[in-house]
């Protein structure tokens, strides 16, 4: 009989030491991109090179490039602006809300995901703009002073919320981001080797020495930007969910939209995370420090965040029938069996059913499925976007106006555009920032690394045996001396 003792999982892998962790994530910047990375690279490259070319024809001919018409004011630019924020909302709960929790799985992911919501946003900003028409007015949005005009703002107006929620949210995403940073980049300064590595990075660790005074005013900032980020993790997309929620029109004037949103941005935010960082394991090779546990900890969180989802959208209905009114009813009753069916069952399978399987535990810890689950969830909250606002709106109170969307390529190319732009940034951060916090993974190694006895060489934790079968150096209640004893799990 094999004792193991009932310790949880280690969140860094193989007896890393604070040598190894450096080594391997700076590795990552220092050497030449490999041909994974070139490949990856060159298809985000083509995407955003449609991205500019779908930008171009819409600023040159017009909004009229898209498939808008009289009744369906909004569809795919409103639909893609509101799945990108939900993207962004993964990486301010990982950063904020879990380092507040004290919760050390965050520690190998918290940078990517802080990065995914920078790029996310700025995919995001780019479809308000480009619907305004007129995008060289965009400033009119801000409250400018008197002297130059008129005041245009129109504060009563949730879209204009939308402008300082989301500008604030993108500062202090960044902000947090750059702090991380900070303590990373000094470490590659001082180990460059090439002078404009040394003065690039330099300039970017802004004199950082790792001094005790250093360190504590980097971890006071940690927790004052934590504190101010996490009422925007509720704030944004709650004031997203208010372009829709107070106007009159059936299917959108409901009250649970904030909190409902608010669960399904985290829920997709989560997906992104979890393809992202899929795919940068494999690309980087970091298995040891992006664990098969860190991986059933975010799909724990996703199918909790998928289950709300799902408890929101019977909800919905049940307002709808409650109501008695036939407006509501006929609107709930027009998604789920009108001309865009195809798109509500594709949300309520990929959102709700799809989550349910990581109850399973097998595909909980599976690389494969998890992947695969990823995909299906961001597609399913592209579509519940898309029912909500075009099936809402292609059928109104005057049957003389109901009409159908179909996207033209500019649409799909501005789309297909934005995905490119965003693995284009994510991907050249990934080559030239260290893309795991070392400074924080260092943290924690004090309860991972094996520290205990080891059999056949120096116990420096730098190795760690798979499985230790010598006789127990001390008596386990209930268990025999000599019985074989798991050290991995025993030290950890």
């Amino acid at each position: 009989m094999q004792y193991v003792s009932p310790v949880r999982e280690p969140l860094v892998t193989s007896g890393k030491t604070y040598h190894d962790v450096t080594q391997d994530i700076c590795y990552q910047v220092e050497a030449a991109p490999n041909i994974r990375w070139m490949g990856a690279l060159g298809v985000a490259l083509i995407g955003l090179a449609i991205f500019f070319y779908s930008v171009y024809r819409t600023l040159w001919y017009g909004i009229g490039e898209w498939g808008l018409n009289k009744t369906i004011g909004w569809a795919w630019d409103i639909t893609n602006f509101v799945w990108w924020v939900g993207i962004g909302h993964a990486g301010t709960l990982i950063s904020a809300v879990l380092l507040l929790f004290r919760q050390k799985w965050r520690s190998s992911i918290n940078r990517a995901a802080e990065a995914m919501t920078i790029f996310a946003v700025i995919c995001a900003a780019m479809f308000p703009v480009l619907h305004m028409g007129r995008p060289w007015l965009a400033f009119y949005v801000f409250p400018l002073q008197n002297t130059l005009g008129s005041l245009w703002a129109n504060f009563n107006s949730p879209l204009l919320w939308d402008v300082f929620a989301i500008s604030t949210y993108f500062t202090v995403s960044l902000v947090f981001w750059y702090t991380g940073l900070v303590p990373d980049f000094a470490t590659i300064r001082d180990r460059a080797k090439g002078k404009i590595a040394r003065v690039s990075y330099s300039l970017l660790s802004m004199g950082w020495t790792g001094s005790a005074k250093h360190w504590s005013r980097y971890e006071t900032v940690s927790l004052i930007l934590a504190g101010v980020s996490t009422p925007l993790v509720l704030s944004v997309h709650t004031i997203v969910s208010m372009d829709f929620a107070t106007s009159v029109v059936p299917g959108w004037h409901t009250t649970i939209f904030p909190p409902y949103f608010v669960a399904g941005a985290i829920f997709s935010g989560f997906a992104m995370v979890l393809t992202l960082m899929l795919i940068t394991r494999v690309v980087f090779k970091l298995e040891d420090y992006i664990t098969l546990e860190h991986i059933a900890l975010m799909n724990k969180i996703m199918m909790v965040t998928g289950s709300i989802v799902g408890v929101a959208y019977i909800t919905e209905f049940f307002i709808a029938w409650y109501s008695q009114v036939e407006y509501e009813q006929y609107c709930f009753i027009n998604r789920a069996t009108g001309p865009y069916w195809w798109a509500y069952l594709s949300m309520m399978s990929c959102n709700v059913l799809s989550p349910q399987f990581v109850w399973i535990r097998r595909i909980r810890y599976s690389i494969t499925m998890t992947f695969i689950l990823s995909i299906i969830v961001n597609i399913g909250m592209w579509f519940e976007r898309f029912v909500i606002i075009v099936s809402s709106l292609h059928r109104d109170y005057l049957p003389s106006s109901w009409a159908m969307f179909s996207p033209t390529i500019i649409d799909i190319g501005i789309y297909v555009g934005t995905i490119g732009l965003f693995f284009t940034l994510f991907l050249l951060f990934a080559k030239f920032f260290p893309v795991i916090n070392m400074a924080e993974v260092k943290t924690i190694l004090k309860y991972t690394v094996n520290d205990g006895p080891t059999y056949g060489g120096a116990n420096d934790g730098s190795r760690n045996p798979s499985l230790h079968t010598s006789p127990a150096p001390y008596s386990t209640p209930g268990v025999p001396a000599s019985a074989p004893v798991n050290y991995d799990k025993q030290n950890d």
